[in-house]
């Protein structure tokens, strides 16, 4: 699949969650990093899709703990949570 089309695939699945929180969490990562990612990083954002909404906010917020196959440098990235933004 051509690159592009995977980005923005995945950008509209990471931006239409069901509830802003989600969409601004899981959106707002996929903004920050998505496009310098390698296509291992893709794939491990594609899985990470595939989750629950409740479970990635809990592994990002610290209040579960992140699946094995989840866990590196992405979700370190994730839980700073220093790429949402809420517009006034």
């Amino acid at each position: 699949m051509d690159r592009e089309i995977r980005l923005k695939q995945l950008h509209f699945r990471a931006w239409h969650r069901g509830t802003r929180e989600a969409d601004f969490m899981i959106g707002g990562f996929f903004d920050r990093y998505g496009k310098s990612w390698s296509e291992t990083e893709l794939n491990w954002f594609d899985q990470l899709l595939n989750a629950e909404d409740v479970d990635i906010m809990a592994w990002a917020i610290g209040t579960q703990p992140v699946p094995q196959h989840f866990q590196g440098e992405q979700m370190t990235k994730m839980q700073k949570l220093d790429f949402i933004n809420i517009p006034k």
